[in-house]
């Protein structure tokens, strides 16, 4: 008897269930088939309701839909004009009517500051985003309030109290907002301290950390308690990397004098872990051995570190990459050996399948065209993908200059393994116009104006941007130097690689011992250039020249052999050229081998008063240093030699070496032969110049430099390498600005200049991509 009872209670629950969910449905569907009759808006008062109408997508007419109602009260509550959405039906005329209950934000109608000495009120408003006559957001109010904090922090004053109140006007629906502050006494870090650093000195770690004590001018040592905490995180950081898993970092401040903070980070280092062993499991498409040697950082006896254990399993998935399988993961684990306290890491990988390119689309281009873009990629739809192929199509596509940003994203594609390659550039301004003036160390006071487009399309008229062509018109007129030049460079000459360009110039320079020329020099002429890629790296090039020279107003003190140089000639030569560039940014590199050699040949069956030949070499390789630097090797090696009806190279053709550009140290030009009567420079027919530069980034756009010149010009091609090499080492520093980019350095001599007592250090200023 109870069992049936217990049935029969089950069967009616289950019933009443389903009646329940029955009539449900019904309700709804019916409410589904209802019209919409009527649409009302309550509530507005300053945003009339034609604004809002068009918000609402919901429709006199059409079925009543909960879900566009729903999307309805989105829209309107996105207009950023209420604090309160709400939504109501009421049987009207044979359906539904929906009425908007609005509930709208106040109007600020003033904004009061009080206490404010520190800041000016014309700062506070530029800070503020909170407006009179705006709707008062109290998220954005907050906000205001934290950018107001923020700039007392900046000024030091981090112990200013910031509060705000706000009164509104129920009838009016006005409000009145009242910000308080409290200024505090400016706090400067006298002093930081470390304690608990065993492994570590503490002048390491001071340079870990962004927190600074106040020292003369270099630092204002302000307090921010921002910043602080943001140390404690980097002291970590920088710990874990080098194996100390379990440190801990703290601190403390206290100020001992009026206006002077004492900052102690004490840190408790713990174990420091090692790797120990290192499995992989899971590979089958490549080998053990050749996961194991791209393996770079988390190496049995090194200290382990999870951050350098994800860049080796960056590195594998590098591997699988290169090789098409775009989708392999790698999960590591990791284990300690209680025995020996060391780190076993276990990589397993999971290889998936190769992947294929099936489209490829380019996004983010307004003005450049897809086939500028296109052209540099080195992978095509149909092959497979390859990691190494991509770095070099980002590489290339930076090299135009054109770009900002570079980015590779892969969608869907027509199967499974075959997948469409997004390209996604941000495009940079390559039009530039540009003028002024300044003050070089070679070239004294000058003054430029410049029209350049290096995305210039002759045929896109009015715009003439898009085509990848170059285009430069240069002016320049200072003190001892005049310029003009007109340059034009097509990249793909015909839709063919190969790059077509011609110069135009004229260019005089009146003496100046001061900077190495001792006579009047005017030059006059073109030239015609052809550049072909024999390979990736590897290209080839001619150039004809034809240059009228006209050498004047030289010294009369000077010896015969420089006065015999006095009139005017023509030079016309072709060139060759061959140059390895393997550099990751030809503008900035930072890592790469460049190598480049140049055979000129002048005179002879080309024609000109002149006959010689001069070969050059220009070598430079840039290696990457921790943190953020670079080392770079430069040597530059120059043999010239006359023949025919010419005894010797002209001077004008000669090679010259010291100061900004060759040996810094020296004055311009004067290091190699010297004319015995007039002690102007004469140059020679053989040079070597080698540097050695290390830069570091002090700032986004400022970087410091340590460098080492040394070298030397000969007289004749025979001399070459013969001794007398003159050295200089110094700090520059390198600084990008808007009008290009600024060189600055001080180079001291090792070796004294003829006829001079003591060595002098130089100072030189330029505006230039380096050398």
């Amino acid at each position: 008897m109870m069992k049936y009872l217990k049935v029969t209670k089950v069967f009616i629950f289950v019933l009443l269930f389903v009646f329940g969910i029955t009539a449900f449905i019904f309700a709804q569907a019916e409410e589904q088939a209802k019209k919409v009759t009527a649409i009302e808006i309550k509530g507005n008062k300053s945003i009339s309701t034609a604004n809002i109408m068009p918000k609402i997508k919901t429709r006199v007419g059409q079925d009543y839909s909960q879900n566009i109602i729903s999307e309805d009260l989105k829209r309107i509550y996105n207009m950023g004009s209420f604090s309160d959405v709400k939504v109501d039906r009421e049987d009207f005329s044979d359906g539904f009517k929906v009425i908007f209950y609005l509930t709208e934000k106040p109007i600020i109608e003033d904004i009061s500051i009080e206490g404010s000495r520190i800041i000016g009120k014309r700062k506070l408003d530029s800070i503020l985003k909170s407006k009179t006559g705006e709707f008062l957001d109290i998220q954005v109010l907050k906000e205001d309030i934290k950018n107001i904090q923020d700039e007392y922090k900046k000024r030091g004053f981090s112990l200013v109290d910031i509060t705000y109140d706000t009164k509104v006007d129920d009838q009016t629906n006005k409000a009145k907002v009242e910000i308080k502050i409290q200024e505090s006494q400016k706090i400067r870090i006298k002093k930081i301290i470390f304690t608990g650093n065993n492994a570590f000195k503490s002048k390491k770690l001071l340079k870990i950390v962004k927190t600074r004590p106040r020292f003369l001018f270099l630092s204002a040592g302000l307090y921010n308690k921002d910043v602080l905490t943001e140390d404690v995180e980097r002291l970590k950081a920088f710990y874990k990397r080098e194996g100390f898993l379990d440190v801990k970092v703290d601190y403390s401040t206290e100020i001992k004098e009026k206006g002077l903070m004492f900052v102690a980070f004490s840190i408790d280092e713990g174990t420091k872990y090692f790797v120990g062993s290192i499995s992989i499991k899971g590979n089958s498409i490549i080998s053990k051995e050749d996961i194991t040697s791209s393996l770079k950082e988390c190496l049995p006896g090194k200290a382990f570190s999870n951050d350098l254990l994800q860049l080796d399993v960056d590195k594998i998935k590098e591997v699988y990459f290169d090789k098409g399988y775009i989708f392999a993961d790698v999960q590591s684990a990791t284990s300690i050996d209680p025995k020996t306290g060391k780190v076993n890491i276990d990589h397993s990988i999971i290889e998936g399948e190769i992947a294929y390119v099936d489209r490829i689309h380019v996004v983010g281009n307004v003005k450049t065209k897809d086939v500028v873009i296109r052209r540099e990629l080195r992978i095509n739809p149909g092959e497979r993908f390859d990691g190494q192929k991509l770095r070099r199509s980002r590489e290339r596509l930076r090299n135009l200059g054109f770009f900002e940003e570079v980015g590779f994203n892969i969608e869907p594609g027509s199967a499974t393994n075959k997948k469409n390659l997004v390209v996604d550039v941000k495009e940079s301004k390559t039009g530039e116009f540009s003028f002024g003036g300044g003050y070089s160390s070679i070239d004294q006071f000058v003054g430029f104006a410049s029209i350049r487009q290096r995305n210039f399309d002759f045929k896109n008229f009015p715009y003439f941007t898009g085509d990848g062509q170059d285009l430069v018109l240069y002016s320049e007129w200072g003190t001892v130097r005049q310029n003009f030049q007109l340059s034009f460079t097509e990249p793909w000459i015909f839709d063919y690689p190969l790059s077509f360009g011609f110069d135009l110039f004229q260019s005089s320079r009146e003496r100046e011992s001061d900077v190495g020329y001792g006579y009047d020099e005017k030059r006059t002429g073109g030239n015609l250039r052809l550049d072909k890629e024999i390979s990736e790296y590897l290209s080839t090039g001619i150039i004809y020249r034809n240059e009228i020279i006209k050498i004047s107003d030289i010294d009369p003190t000077a010896s015969n052999e420089l006065l015999k140089e006095e009139g005017e000639n023509t030079i016309s030569s072709i060139g060759l050229k061959l140059a390895l560039d393997k550099r990751d940014n030809k503008f900035d590199p930072t890592k790469g081998l460049y190598l480049g050699g140049w055979f000129d040949i002048a005179g002879g069956m080309f024609g000109g008063d002149k006959d010689f030949t001069r070969f050059t070499t220009r070598t430079s390789y840039n290696i990457p240093t921790w943190p953020n630097s670079v080392l770079e090797l430069r040597l530059r090696v120059g043999i010239m030699d006359p023949f025919g009806d010419s005894s010797e190279v002209p001077i004008y053709e000669r090679f010259f070496a010291g100061g900004a550009n060759t040996i810094r140290g020296y004055q311009e030009r004067k290091v190699g032969p010297i004319d015995s009567a007039s002690e102007d420079p004469i140059g020679g027919e053989s040079m070597l110049v080698a540097n050695i530069e290390y830069t570091k980034p002090l700032f986004e756009y400022i970087k410091v430099a340590a460098f080492f010149d040394s070298g030397n010009v000969w007289a004749k091609s025979s001399d070459f390498g013969s001794g007398d090499f003159k050295s200089g080492f110094g700090l520059g520093a390198r600084i990008k600005t808007p009008i290009g980019p600024i060189r600055l350095d001080y180079g001291i001599p090792l070796d004294k200049e003829p006829g001079e007592d003591k060595r002098e250090g130089q100072f030189y200023f330029s505006m230039s991509h380096g050398f």
